[in-house]
Formats: C-alpha cells, structure tokens, sequence
C-alpha cells in the first residue's frame, strides 16, 4: 500500500443528547432471582446500581436494522430453519463500513477501515423523578399485564411485563471515527464521511417512528431523541492533548433533534 494510502485517524465525531420515553420501554434482560410477585418479563439493570439503562447493542442493532430495511440491503434466504432476513455483509455499502461486519467476513480494500461508530450504553438520567412516582410498581419501573387469548377456548393466558415508564431519559452518546480513506469527495458524490453522518441521521429518524426493545407493536419503546452538541476532536489534537471538544461541522445534520424542551410533532 502507497504513502497516501496508509489508515489513519482523522478525528471522531461525538454526538451526544438524551432518549426521552413517550411510551413505556420494555429491553429485555435476566429473569433469574425473580421474587415472589414479580415480572414474568423484567427490564435489563445495572448489576451495580440497579437502575435500568439501554444497552448500547440493542440501540445500535436496531439503527443498523432499520437503515439495512431502508436501504433495501436485507437479503431472503431459505435455510434449514426456514426464511431468514440475513445481516448485510457487502464492505463497499456504507451502512456495514459504518457499523461494522462480522470478523470472520472480514474483508480488506484501500477503502475499508474498523466499525466506526461506537453506540454508549444509556444510563438512566432522572432516578430522583422516577423513584418519587407514586404508582410505579418495582424500583423505578411499571407492571404491564399482556393477555393472549386461545381463540377456541376463550381461555386467558396473562403474562406480566416490567416497563421503564414514559417519560424517562437517558443519556445518549455516538461517537463516529473518521478515516482519511471517508474524506475524499468527487464531483459526483459527497465524501463518505458526510454519507455517514447522514446516515446516523437517518437512523435517529428511523427509530423515532419504530421503537425501541420488545412489544413494540403492542405500543412499547416508543421515542425521541434530543440532541446537545456535537462536537470532535482531530488527530492532531490527541497527539497536542488537547482537552476540548471543538464545535463540529456535521452540527447541521442533526437540527431536526436540537429540540430544546419543545418535541416534534
């Protein structure tokens, strides 16, 4: 490989804001020591603090599959277990560039470079507000009871979903390395940087009209973003040690989500 060809980092990207809940957040983690008058279904918790938070893989599982549905990059295949929706592994499309492909499908090329975006996990924001609600029913967090009916018996089958209620807010924080391979641009298309930046747009804008976690159809996960700021740090100003985050370019592509305390409708 050439000189003008060697990877390098030209700076990273940071987004960061919070995830308000308009509806109830049902992320799925580990029913083992469930007491007595429990959830059959209990939200995923810090084993530290035992506050709920998202975890950054299901965020950004579910911005990946959202934008591979848009993009039409998902592809039917037939195995031994039926139909299936397989993850998109082709390294020229930018969505796998940006988030990554599995390392045993690895491949190289003067234009491929790591995963560049990082999703943080989302730590609960408003503890002090949930935990004085008067009707919630375990720390922080709401019983939903779903019944499912046998359609010839009529014969009820309750089951019972811990929620994180709406109107919780978690921190949110992407960070997006850029290369001097996604800086390029040509007359005819814009450099692949500005294409992933566009992209983490679309995916924030995606997931606001789907939901995040499980039973989302039945009304669950719904969302909103609300971005600060977003900032970056260059190459040059780690190796300066520069402390300061500078005030990004990409700023622009995320004005729909500087919502200050009002929503969009």
């Amino acid at each position: 490989m050439s000189e003008n060809r060697m990877l390098k980092l030209d700076r990273k990207i940071f987004i960061q804001g919070e995830i308000r809940l308009l509806t109830g957040m049902h992320v799925g983690g580990s029913s083992l020591g469930l007491s007595i008058g429990g959830a059959d279904k209990v939200v995923v918790r810090n084993p530290v603090d035992n506050l709920p938070y998202i975890p950054g893989s299901s965020l950004k599982g579910k911005m990946r599959s959202l934008l591979e549905k848009s993009h039409g990059l998902v592809r039917i295949e037939k195995g031994k277990d039926g139909w299936t929706g397989a993850l998109c592994d082709n390294p020229d499309e930018d969505v796998v560039q940006l988030f990554g492909y599995p390392a045993d499908k690895a491949e190289t090329g003067e234009k491929y470079a790591p995963t560049r975006l990082t999703v943080r996990d989302c730590r609960l924001l408003n503890e002090t507000e949930l935990a004085a609600a008067e009707n919630t029913d375990m720390y922080l967090t709401e019983i939903k009871t779903e019944v499912s009916i046998d359609r010839l018996t009529s014969k009820a089958n309750p089951r019972q979903f811990e929620r994180v209620p709406a109107g919780a807010r978690f921190g949110l924080e992407l960070v997006v390395d850029l290369y001097n391979v996604d800086t390029e641009e040509t007359e005819e298309e814009k450099s692949r940087s500005e294409r992933f930046i566009n992209l983490l747009a679309q995916a924030l804008m995606l997931v606001e009209d789907d939901y995040i976690g499980g039973q989302g159809s039945r009304g669950y996960g719904q969302v909103e973003f609300h971005i600060d700021s977003v900032t970056e740090r260059t190459a040059e100003d780690y190796r300066d040690a520069k402390q300061k985050k500078k005030d990004s370019e990409y700023l622009k592509q995320f004005s729909l989500f500087m919502r200050g305390s009002g929503s969009r409708s």
